[in-house]
């Protein structure tokens, strides 16, 4: 059991390593603990960018809070996921209070606790770290800072020797935008986040205002990857061993942002044969819309990375979106561009990358696969929600407001979604 302070009971913690690597203390008292306090249902949570254990946990905190009123007779567990994600401290979290970074050097572009979570997203590589913060600051003339730059940004973005392997879209090299020419690439980042295009006459502001937005992008394409690392190493083969213990428990999983990358990851690590998975809910899940697809639309020889999956759900796939969501909106769909293997990022103002090629889960629900329907929050709310399938939830009637840049993103600590997890899972 882990955090006293927590509103709900019982209450475990599963806390992974960046290769999926589960503390095993924790995953021990989660599987004796499971029988031992009768549970029936059990609620995984796993969250998304994010930058300490206390960001995480008091995001299941106040998600979690209602439950027990909402199904009292429930003999419901909680559990909350905690994995090395990362955000940069110039995006808030919801109403959680913002970072005091602006304790920062003047006139630094990376504050003071950017700079510590970038350090612990990528150990071992402080002097790298420490060398990218001296040239945003100080912005060196010509090419050749750039250059730099860029071949510094690609040592974060590659693996280590030994980490696991997890299948995904192409970017077997990574993201053609490490690859290359870093001005060129700094220019063009610089200009979309202006919102310009050159073909239109104008002038591309300092490429330096783009290098920052490189470091976010290898930091969210490394927090991508590593989603996806977690949930099929990690979470997955610790969800096998606890069906095995502990055959009777129905586990539903939820993910925010990136955390509905890593539950639905963990669908591809279940071992054959398991079904103690009976629902998974997405809560702007910042990942492909086109993940659970057979065909990719814009490639038909391709499918998703986690096509079929979906039938490894003893239930529904329940997906809840909100077109006020601006975080998917610009960064993601920036994000999966600046990954394109054929294409650069350049020239394209933020608003024409949103077609549907590049569209995020969370911001307009799954897409590709055949018999998805979508409910307005209400319907889904009166039920019955689908017993098997993906389904998606328009939930902007409640999941609409929050502080630029990530607007409503993660503004999901509402009780209409927690009634929504329990409507997935049949719960209660």
């Amino acid at each position: 059991m882990a955090d006293p302070g927590m509103s709900v009971t019982p209450y475990w913690e599963l806390t992974f390593d960046a290769d999926g690597d589960v503390d095993g203390s924790e995953r021990d008292r989660l599987r004796a603990g499971v029988g031992d306090r009768g549970v029936r249902d059990l609620i995984v949570f796993a969250h998304g960018w994010n930058n300490d254990r206390s960001g995480a946990t008091a995001l299941y905190r106040r998600f979690f809070a209602p439950v027990p009123g909402l199904a009292p007779r429930a003999r419901i567990g909680y559990v909350g996921v905690v994995w090395p994600s990362m955000r940069f401290c110039d995006e808030p979290i919801g109403d959680l209070p913002r970072s005091v970074a602006a304790q920062a050097a003047p006139g630094a572009v990376l504050d003071r606790d950017t700079r510590r979570a970038l350090a612990a997203a990528f150990p071992g590589r402080a002097d790298v770290l420490d060398r990218l913060a001296r040239l945003l600051d100080e912005r060196p003339a010509g090419d050749g800072g750039l250059a730099e730059f860029g071949r510094l940004v690609r040592l974060l973005v590659e693996p280590g020797p030994g980490a696991p392997e997890v299948a995904d879209l192409l970017e077997e090299d990574g993201p053609v935008l490490f690859r290359q020419d870093p001005a060129a690439a700094c220019a063009e980042l610089a200009g979309a986040l202006a919102g310009l295009d050159p073909a239109e006459g104008f002038t591309l502001p300092n490429p330096w205002n783009g290098a920052k937005e490189l470091l976010r992008q290898a930091t969210y394409y490394t927090m991508k990857r590593r989603a996806g690392t977690v949930g099929e190493h990690g979470l997955g083969p610790v969800l096998g061993r606890l069906a095995a213990a502990a055959p009777g428990v129905r586990v539903h999983l939820v993910g925010h942002s990136f955390g509905g990358r890593l539950v639905s990851f963990a669908l591809r690590g279940l071992p054959a044969g398991v079904r103690a998975v009976k629902s998974v809910t997405l809560l702007q899940g910042a990942f492909s819309h086109y993940a659970f697809a057979a065909r990719l639309p814009h490639d038909p020889d391709r499918a998703g990375a986690l096509s079929g999956r979906q039938r490894r759900i003893d239930g529904p796939l329940v997906c809840c979106y909100s077109r006020f969501d601006s975080a998917l909106a610009t960064f993601y769909p920036l994000a999966s561009r600046c990954a394109d293997d054929d294409r650069s990022v350049g020239g394209l103002a933020l608003g024409r990358m949103l077609g549907e090629r590049w569209g995020a889960m969370g911001h307009d629900g799954v897409q590709g696969v055949p018999g998805t329907g979508t409910l307005t929050l209400a319907a889904a709310l009166r039920g019955p929600l689908p017993a098997s399938g993906c389904v998606n939830v328009d939930a902007a009637a409640v999941v609409r407001r929050g502080g630029a840049p990530s607007g409503a993103h993660s503004d999901i600590g509402h009780p209409e979604l927690a009634r929504v997890v329990l409507a997935a899972g049949r719960i209660g």
